[in-house]
């Protein structure tokens, strides 16, 4: 296929990316937004394929059986309620891709008259770089959303697991992680054992994965979803360096900014820091010293008769639905009571957690 063309096409691709997250803004314009990075992604993979030349079609029909179906199924077995675990199994599923097309192109460069010299002299430093943070970015995303998929779909306790010194061995196992990278990246030579490292490092990046998220709350999970979100991005903008595909640059960038950013977002609305996020071990309840009830003074609980008695002689009530009433299925009671209220004369507005 014409360069030029293939070039041409990744743009096209990359603009539906962008107008369909700038439709995800509003309610109203979702369904479309949605629509355009589904063609944008239609595109891509059509192009690619192209590029690619050569291609085992049983072998390619059979896998978009599989994913057809089983995206199909998802969708419409799994309940709206669920769907912060399905986003995180899907962050992770784009964090593994990511790491195992790094692996797949370290296996297919990596020639024994080239590998003798290095890794960087092999496909270049630049390369060698992405390709190593590829896969921790990729092993890290993969571990840590299969744990909060656990977490959030009840596999796992959705209390903090905490244990002594976790913080230091998570601050060893990162300069190690970065140490067996720079040593892949420039330093080790020899095809086997290149490869040796690689999957070592994967290790690694997997471990450190599952002990980020292990220390986190469930309540506390979203904002950890969010933050894999914009890993799986960052990993799959890293393949794109490696392969020199500046569609996988571009939707990947796009998927880390706005992950980080939604992040930020939601830790503020939620009064943490995004630097406890980053180091983990937030989500626990605080065992002395600062937090507490005083920390909520203007807040007032209220029995069923007591609360009833406060909406009959209030003029304004705002309710803020919550993930807890999602669950709960309370969703029509909750329009009943509202129905109730306003033929009582009260004025009732429904509000939307940041």
């Amino acid at each position: 296929m014409n360069p030029v063309l293939v070039h041409i096409a990744y743009i096209v691709s990359s603009i539906l990316f962008i107008l369909g997250l700038k439709q995800l803004q509003r309610v109203r314009t979702a369904r479309t937004g949605n629509l355009l990075a589904a063609l944008a992604m239609l595109i891509a993979i059509v192009v690619t394929l192209f590029v690619v030349g050569t291609l085992d079609v049983p072998l390619l029909l059979a896998a978009l059986v599989i994913g057809g179906a089983g995206g199909a199924i998802t969708a419409r077995v799994v309940q709206m309620t669920a769907m912060p675990q399905m986003v995180a199994i899907f962050n992770g599923f784009g964090g593994g891709a990511s790491a195992l097309v790094a692996l797949s192109y370290l296996y297919e460069n990596l020639t024994p008259e080239k590998s003798f010299a290095g890794l960087n002299a092999a496909v270049g430093g630049d390369t060698a770089v992405s390709l190593t943070l590829s896969l921790i970015i990729g092993g890290i995303t993969l571990s840590g959303s299969a744990i909060a998929f656990a977490k959030l779909q009840g596999l796992l306790s959705g209390q903090p697991i905490l244990f002594r010194g976790q913080n230091g061995i998570n601050l060893i196992l990162a300069l190690g992680m970065f140490g067996l990278a720079a040593a892949v990246a420039f330093f080790i030579s020899g095809g086997d054992s290149i490869t040796m490292f690689c999957i070592v490092l994967t290790l690694v990046a997997l471990l450190m994965g599952v002990l980020l998220v292990i220390p986190i709350g469930g309540a506390d999970m979203p904002v950890v979803i969010s933050l894999l979100n914009s890993y799986s991005g960052l990993a799959a903008c890293a393949t794109g360096f490696v392969l020199q595909n500046s569609l996988l640059i571009i939707s990947g960038s796009l998927v880390g900014a706005a992950g980080l950013i939604l992040t930020n977002i939601m830790c503020k609305a939620m009064n943490r820091s995004l630097a406890n996020v980053l180091f983990g071990g937030f989500g626990a309840v605080p065992t002395g010293g600062g937090g507490g009830a005083s920390e909520y003074t203007n807040v007032k609980s209220a029995g069923a008769e007591e609360a009833a008695m406060i909406m009959e002689t209030a003029e304004l009530v705002i309710v803020v639905p919550g993930y807890g009433l999602a669950v709960a299925q309370a969703q029509h009671i909750c329009k009943e009571l509202g129905d109730v209220m306003e033929k009582n004369g009260t004025k009732v507005l429904y509000a939307i957690h940041p």
